[in-house]
Formats: structure tokens, sequence, C-alpha cells
């Protein structure tokens, strides 16, 4: 297996960083529709592939990445929380929002790897941990700053073990 470019010679926060497609055109669309239009019955349908795909993960509990508060307001929901909540049913698993925003940032969208980490360094706080190793997950992985920034938040307050699950992954490989 070939590492991905954005994880190539970098500690990360967390054990493993899983997804169930490729964030192509497809998937791109597919997501636009579910956060950006509303269409939140998406997120079961994401879960399903999720769940298909990814074997359950051997954790304790399911945890997301939150939103940004005025992000979630405008949209009125939020893809990560709702593709959180599918997966906990589908692996029965328990559900806990272990983290909260710590401070806003900027959308990631158009941001360079290295302005993405800056975008979301410090923006995660834990409230809490369900065990020592717990799932985290998102909607997108595009370069693992906001899964990093999310997992050693977790990691501070006692999570030995953070594994990540997307719907979708970029892929970039290292040359």
């Amino acid at each position: 297996m070939r590492r991905c470019a954005e994880c190539t010679g970098r500690r990360l926060a967390f054990v493993s960083a899983r997804a169930a497609v490729e964030y192509d055109e497809q998937a791109r669309r597919l997501v636009a529709a579910w956060k950006e239009r509303g269409l939140r019955r998406l997120a079961s349908i994401a879960a399903e592939v999720v769940a298909e795909t990814i074997a359950r993960p051997g954790a304790s509990c399911v945890t997301f990445v939150p939103a940004d508060p005025d992000r979630r307001r405008r949209r009125g929901h939020h893809a990560a929380e709702g593709l959180a909540a599918e997966l906990s049913v589908a692996w029965e698993l328990p559900l806990e929002p272990l983290l909260r925003r710590a401070r806003g940032s900027s959308r990631q969208r158009g941001l360079s790897q290295a302005a993405r980490r800056r975008n979301v360094a410090g923006a995660f706080r834990a409230m809490g941990t369900c065990s020592s190793r717990l799932v985290l997950v998102d909607d997108v992985y595009t370069t693992g700053s906001t899964a990093a920034a999310a997992a050693s938040a977790l990691r501070k307050n006692g999570a030995r073990a953070v594994e990540v699950v997307t719907f979708a992954r970029a892929v970039r490989l290292k040359s």
C-alpha cells in the first residue's frame, strides 16, 4: 500500500484514515448536494456506502468533527454529524459529541495544505472521551488537516487511538 502525499513524513494524531470512496467529480457533486443544498437524506446513503466498504472499527464509540456554528446555522444541519449518527447505528456503537469548536475558522476549500493546517490549528476542544479508542467521522478527507486537529484535541483529552472515517477522500499519491 502506498502512503498518501499528505501523510508522508508527518506525525499524525490519528492511527488510520479510511474512506469509502475517492473524492472524484461524482462524489463532489453528491457532497455539495448533501452539504450546500440541504439534502440530509444523503447522510443515510453515504453511511450505507461507508458501512459496506469499511469494516466496523475496533472502537468503543463514534464522534464527529463539529461544524462551524455559522455554517451549521446557515445550512440547518451538519453533514459529518448526520453521517456519524447513521454509522453509530450501523456499527452498533454509541454516538458521543466529544468535540466542540473552540473558535470559528474559514472554509478550507481553496486553501493550500499549509494554510489548511494553520486555519484549524487549535480550532477544537474535547469535552471528554468515551474510551481509549474511538472513531472520528467527517464527510470528506482532503489534506488531513481537520482530522489531525480534531484528533489532536481528543488525544490531549485522553484518547489513545483515534480512527478517522470519512465518506470521501481526495487521493494524491506521492510520486
